[in-house]
């Protein structure tokens, strides 16, 4: 089991909120990253009563850090009214990039360098630059420099219609350097390897929509989610925008592949959508938590980081969890409720068919048999980023607070948080209520 409590502090989450996560180009498709995770932040202090003045730091995952807030962190935290003299960082390592700002914190706290960190993570996907073509730098700067205006002339004339052709920074982003494979190939090589059809994908992406949109109507998501107030008129923005109540297999059916099109099986469909949000929660000393008798959601047991071929990134999760269960001694059926991250629905599919067969546990971690079967039931269970949308740089954070919440919620004892990671790494974290 668990390490024993006497061996190491206690790290409490004693509170935190999200903002609404909205279809990149929707709803908060102008709101700053910054605005975003300050949002996040100072509500969180506000929720919790934590005086900004007594964290120790700020910690952001952020993944496309803007060229105007190239520390978003420190920028989010003073305009949240967090003194200027507490520090701020952003972390990066993208899809996990949001855990990972959690994982420091406990990691601060348990060394004894900290006691209490607020911590999180804010992506806004729809401000990714486009990026110009490098041969435009030079004929660009040879304006600016021009003087007079016949200069300045020559040197418009040198542009050319090739460098006005802006590449995506998104798609740029999303493809991984060292493969050379966007993320939705990567996708299409587990569905292939693990005979995932075409259905049982887009049934898997239903089954998402289902459980969000459930989770809406009965409110399950309002105690975390503080409104966006965006536009001239302050519009309020207080529920996700991205799950589809109605999503049905006859509608993902007319849904062409996008990354394989002619032997394709993933769409747009049963894929994570591009996504803008924030997450934020206060990590806090658990022995000062109890002594100043604060609202504990869970404590923070275990955080690991696995590498594995950027090709098969998808399986991040199975990796992690094997080294997170080999290091605590928790077995899979100890565990109450997982979330996985929805980059893929083939990805997921894939890590389950992973987890449970002899052979694969065998061959690639080095285990007699399988680690096990996860029951569905007890899987992201009110939906997931294929309903509720992937905010890079938010994500991390978001399952982390979504879980403690939904422990809280059912009264259970574990869970386990658990992502792919762009580049070919997986990250895994265990919480526990008591």
């Amino acid at each position: 089991m668990v390490a024993p409590k006497s061996t190491r502090k206690d790290i409490a989450v004693v509170g935190g909120v999200r903002t609404p996560l909205a279809k990149a180009g929707t709803a908060l498709k102008s709101v700053h990253v910054t605005e975003l995770a300050r949002t996040a932040m100072a509500e969180t202090l506000y929720r919790t009563g934590w005086p900004a003045a007594r964290l120790d730091e700020v910690l952001l995952g952020n993944v496309v850090m803007p060229a105007d807030a190239t520390n978003p962190a420190r920028v989010a935290a003073i305009e949240a009214g967090v003194p200027l003299s507490i520090p701020a960082m952003t972390v990066q390592r993208n899809c996990a990039s949001g855990m990972e700002a959690v994982a420091i914190a406990a990691s601060r706290i348990n060394s004894g360098a900290a006691t209490a960190m607020l911590a999180g993570g804010a992506e806004s996907m729809s401000l990714v630059p486009m990026m110009f073509p490098d041969d435009a730098s030079e004929p660009i700067a040879n304006i600016a420099k021009a003087r007079g205006v016949m200069q300045k002339l020559r040197a418009v004339t040198a542009l050319r219609p090739r460098h006005f052709a802006p590449r995506s920074g998104l798609l740029m982003g999303l493809t991984d350097p060292t493969c050379g494979m966007i993320m939705g190939k990567t996708a299409e090589v587990l569905a292939h390897e693990f005979d995932i059809d075409r259905d049982a994908q887009d049934a898997y992406a239903v089954e998402s929509h289902r459980r969000a949109c459930r989770a809406i109507a009965g409110d399950v998501f309002a105690d975390r989610i503080v409104p966006m107030y965006v536009g001239k008129r302050h519009e309020p923005i207080v529920a996700d925008v991205g799950p589809r109540d109605g999503q049905s297999m006859e509608a993902l059916a007319k849904l062409k592949p996008i990354f394989d099109r002619r032997d394709g099986s993933v769409t747009v469909g049963n894929a994570c959508q591009v996504t803008d949000g924030a997450a934020m929660m206060l990590v806090v000393d658990g022995d000062v938590a109890r002594a100043e008798g604060l609202d504990v959601l869970g404590f923070v047991r275990s955080y690991v980081t696995v590498g594995l071929d950027p090709a098969r990134m998808g399986l991040g999760p199975v990796f992690a969890i094997d080294r997170m269960l080999n290091e605590t001694g928790v077995d899979l059926h100890n565990i109450d409720l997982f979330e996985i991250n929805e980059a893929f629905a083939a990805q997921v599919l894939a890590c389950l068919k992973a987890l449970s067969s002899d052979a694969f546990c065998r061959e690639k971690l080095g285990r007699a048999e399988a680690i096990g079967e996860i029951d569905p039931e007890r899987l992201n269970v009110n939906g997931g980023a294929i309903a509720l949308g992937h905010p890079v740089g938010a994500t991390g954070a978001r399952i982390v607070l979504d879980l403690l919440l939904e422990m809280q919620r059912r009264d259970v004892e574990f869970g386990l948080a658990t992502l792919c990671v762009g580049g070919g790494q997986g990250a895994a974290m265990l919480l526990q209520r008591n």
